[in-house]
């Protein structure tokens, strides 16, 4: 075993088991792939760590434990097909890949989606497609999505991205508060054309460039 296959091993059992991820299928694609091959090279030692990882550019690589409750939360089926908005480096995208049928990783910094598919193709993976456009608007021409998953924290759920959610379809995403603080990783689901929305846990996911809370209206 080398040192990232002991790390990954660390990271399931002791970040990911310990809390609350129980979904097998969700270890198992944890348990798979690469994330070493997801960070630029100078940080593949901390690959593994407890942490979210900067990028740079305000982007950040989703601490593991939140990842795999969002998408434990996220009951994803073989035959599902899912978006990841904010799509980074890919490694959502690529976790999700193991487990729906195909998925849409939407990116609008092409540096990261360069080193996103690089790390995809080292996998072998062919169900994710990345598609390089503006985050807001989400990706009309592929929806409805079983499963639309942010890749970093978002003041609230854009109307545009909730209304390409198919029934049945659920939404996760840590939601921070306009007023800052503490973020609460949430799942919304669409019931009969109506969108509910429940609070899982709380997460410290930093907010995704363009969204911010917006600014407050002061007289």
């Amino acid at each position: 075993m080398n040192i990232h296959e002991a790390a990954r091993a660390n990271m399931i059992e002791n970040q990911l088991r310990p809390n609350k991820v129980t979904d097998e299928r969700v270890i198992g694609a944890f348990a798979r792939l690469r994330r070493e091959l997801f960070v630029p090279e100078p940080m593949r030692g901390v690959a593994y760590v407890d942490e979210d990882l900067p990028l740079g550019g305000g982007r950040y690589l989703m601490q593991p434990m939140v990842a795999a409750r969002l998408l434990q939360t996220a009951a994803v089926d073989a035959k599902d097909t899912a978006l990841v908005v904010g799509a980074g480096v890919g490694y959502e995208a690529a976790l999700l890949s193991l487990l729906a049928r195909s998925v849409v990783a939407l990116e609008d910094n092409a540096e990261l989606a360069r080193f996103g598919r690089a790390a995809l193709v080292e996998h072998g993976i062919a169900s994710v497609t990345y598609v390089e456009a503006p985050l807001a608007a989400g990706h009309r021409q592929k929806a409805p999505y079983n499963v639309i998953l942010f890749g970093g924290g978002v003041a609230e759920t854009p109307e545009e991205i909730g209304s390409q959610l198919g029934e049945g379809g659920r939404m996760v995403a840590v939601v921070r508060a306009p007023a800052g603080g503490l973020g609460r990783a949430s799942v919304i689901v669409r019931t009969g054309g109506v969108l509910a929305h429940r609070v899982i846990f709380d997460a410290a996911t930093p907010l995704l460039p363009g969204f911010v809370p917006k600014p407050a209206f002061v007289f």
